[in-house]
Order: C-alpha cells, then structure tokens, then sequence
C-alpha cells in the first residue's frame, strides 16, 4: 500500500521549500557584510563633512 500523505502539509512544505531557494539568491544577489554597510555609511558621514565644511555662508539676513 501507498504512504498515506496530508496534500496540504505536502503544498505547504512545497512552497516553504521554495521560498528558501528564493531568499538564498536574493541573499547572495543583494546581501552586504555588516562589514561593507559599516564603512559605506562612515564614507557617506565624512563626505557629508567634507562638502558642509566647504559651504559658503550667506549674510543676507
């Protein structure tokens, strides 16, 4: 005799299955280190500085 099986347990394990496999390549597609987003936003703030050291003053209060 056959295995006796739950068609929704089998649908539903089915689609988790396949969603892991989705979010594996978008991990590997668009995931960044803690590494790289650490040293992307430290160059972003000393940019930011650099550019508001060099800004002009206006007296036209």
């Amino acid at each position: 005799m056959a295995e006796i099986i739950n068609l929704n347990r089998a649908r539903k394990a089915r689609q988790k299955s396949a969603a892991k496999a989705v979010a594996e390549t978008n991990r590997v597609l668009h995931g960044r280190t803690r590494a790289d987003r650490d040293a992307r936003k430290s160059e972003r703030e000393r940019a930011d500085r650099h550019i508001e050291g060099h800004r002009r003053e206006d007296d036209h209060d």
